[in-house]
């Protein structure tokens, strides 16, 4: 038997008995039993069989934690597995990065603003000061704002559902 008293979780599920060659015994051990099952169910005992046994022995490891990662992720997305996963996640970096260059572009707007010299220095006439031209002035400048960050606003139409996934090859 592969290493211990009882047989590999593979032989367990397919109710052979455990050879002390058992390619399968150093990577499904008999604790684990769902590790093998999932797999199993997957890609099949035969196939990864094979798999294994065209594999050094030195890569068998890694070989068998992908496996087991591909499973997982078929069982949960059946069409795309672990691709729509990585698309999904993809994505996500694209909209945080998206968000990010955003934020920088609304402080690099505040900071220049901030930077603007007064009018009284420029040259210009100073702002008036009765109330109907002040909230003119002030509705001006809420407008020049909008114009610097008014790419800012159309970013939340790019935000996509979370659950929704696109197709790689459309």
């Amino acid at each position: 038997m592969g290493g211990g008293s009882s047989p590999c979780a593979s032989c367990k599920l397919l109710r052979r008995r455990c050879a002390k060659d058992c390619i399968f015994a150093p990577y499904f051990p008999p604790d684990d039993p769902h590790k093998f099952a999932i797999v199993h169910k997957v890609f099949g005992a035969s196939n990864v069989s094979k798999m294994l046994q065209e594999l050094p022995v030195h890569q068998r490891g890694d070989a068998v934690s992908s496996l087991v990662y591909e499973a997982n992720a078929r069982m949960r997305d059946p069409v795309y597995g672990c691709v729509g996963a990585i698309s999904y996640l993809q994505n996500q970096v694209s909209q945080l990065q998206m968000q990010l260059a955003v934020a920088q572009a609304e402080i690099l707007c505040i900071q220049m603003q901030q930077e603007q010299p007064p009018a009284a220095m420029v040259g210009l006439p100073p702002p008036p000061q009765d109330e109907k031209s002040s909230l003119l002035l002030a509705t001006n400048n809420f407008n020049s704002l909008q114009q610097c960050l008014g790419f800012a606003s159309t970013s939340t139409s790019v935000m996509q559902d979370p659950l929704k996934r696109e197709s790689l090859w459309t």
